[in-house]
């Protein structure tokens, strides 16, 4: 028997190399975490244009499929054609955008801001007259309201000082232009030769991964795959549905700034939860320094909207897309903002289904293994054939 080389390492002198080698590595990262926060970033910024290009193509991907499996199935060019008319409508909404919605909302913004000292002079008035009317202990209401009114002139002071200046603005601008069409060039030939990436991509898997482990680990991002998909997809369906119906209700009920609050409520439904009393409060701060009886009818609107959302819209175009109770939706956000802010509350819920649906398997497997059944009953011999 050849007498073993000193520097060849068995399976378990390479786990402990392997394991020593970690904790280094771990141990560097978090003593220099300023570096390495950097590095990161100034590798994600030149990524930047590609990740946003996976966003449109992982975004656009549904209806490229749908337009190439139902509308053009029986052209030569099929996906050719399907990406077309996807970006087509994609260009059409953005325009509709464009120009109808941001014009709109920016002179709502310009407006407030405008009419912003007679706002609050007016709503100073009437608490006073509502104190003086009724005989009320006005002193804490009073330095109530002064206090809400700094608070607001505070905010738009700092809002209007945040604004860069027009050079900062302008290169800000031009590079989120030149990294805009970068991503869409590369979504675009991802989308077209998503096939061959998927190939190559399996390929990479079964070259670095033993072939039982595989089938595992394809299993494992097809069901990511569709939670994420049906979550995203529905989740921006049904927050621009709620964004009509909160444009057409706040016109039915002369709420003023229309636009600008359905927009703010229309994005902010995005988040899971929250995102109606996320949505709300800017909504209410600002209508209570215009009209408070038109705060009041908002709030009644937001309320018949969010039961409406929650209970028909919602469960409607989403369905059981996560299979998550409510507790572990609100622990899925809670987490996911805390760590990620606001991509993490949106994301934090589709990650968190995956990584549920993965446990509550291993769960399963292993009380099986012990003969006991999902209930935690033992398993009869009936069953457990």
């Amino acid at each position: 028997m050849p007498k073993e080389k000193w520097y060849h390492l068995d399976s378990r002198g390479l786990s402990n190399l392997i394991v020593v080698c970690v904790g280094v590595i771990l141990y560097l990262g978090l003593t220099h975490l300023p570096q390495v926060r950097m590095a990161i970033d100034s590798f994600l910024s030149v990524l930047s244009p590609f990740i946003g290009g996976f966003m449109i193509a992982y975004l656009l991907n549904t209806p490229t499929n749908f337009f190439e499996q139902k509308v053009y199935h029986k052209f030569r060019h099929r996906r050719v054609l399907s990406i077309l008319t996807v970006f087509l409508i994609a260009l059409a909404i953005i325009l509709v955008l464009l120009q109808l919605v941001l014009p709109q909302v920016g002179d709502s913004i310009a407006q407030l801001f405008g009419n912003l000292s007679g706002y609050l002079e007016n709503l100073d008035r009437m608490v006073r007259d509502l104190v003086q009317h009724f005989d009320l202990e006005g002193e804490g209401i009073v330095d109530l309201v002064d206090t809400y009114n700094e608070i607001i002139r505070r905010a738009a002071g700092y809002l209007s000082g945040a604004v860069p200046d027009l050079f900062n603005f302008g290169v800000a601008v031009g590079n989120g232009v030149v990294t805009g069409v970068t991503a869409i060039i590369a979504s675009i030939y991802m989308l077209a030769g998503k096939g061959r990436l998927t190939s190559q991509l399996k390929k990479l898997i079964y070259a670095l991964f033993p072939a039982k482990g595989v089938s595992r680990i394809l299993s494992v991002s097809g069901r990511a795959n569709k939670i994420f998909v049906g979550f995203i997809n529905g989740k921006l369906i049904d927050s621009a549905i709620i964004g009509v119906l909160c444009f057409l209700m706040t016109m039915l009920f002369r709420i003023p700034y229309a636009i600008l609050l359905s927009v703010i409520i229309g994005v902010t439904n995005i988040i899971p939860f929250f995102g109606p009393i996320i949505g709300a409060v800017p909504c209410l701060m600002i209508l209570i320094i215009v009209d408070p009886w038109a705060a009041l009818r908002f709030t009644i609107l937001i309320i018949a909207l969010q039961q409406f959302d929650g209970n028909i819209l919602g469960p409607k175009i989403l369905g059981d897309s996560t299979g998550l109770s409510a507790i572990w939706v609100l622990v899925a956000i809670v987490v996911g903002g805390g760590l990620f802010s606001f991509p993490g509350m949106l994301l934090g819920v589709p990650t968190f289904a995956v990584l549920y649906s993965l446990m509550r398997e291993w769960a399963d497997t292993r009380l099986k293994e012990k003969g006991i059944d999902a209930n935690g009953n033992p398993l009869t011999p009936s069953s457990e054939s």
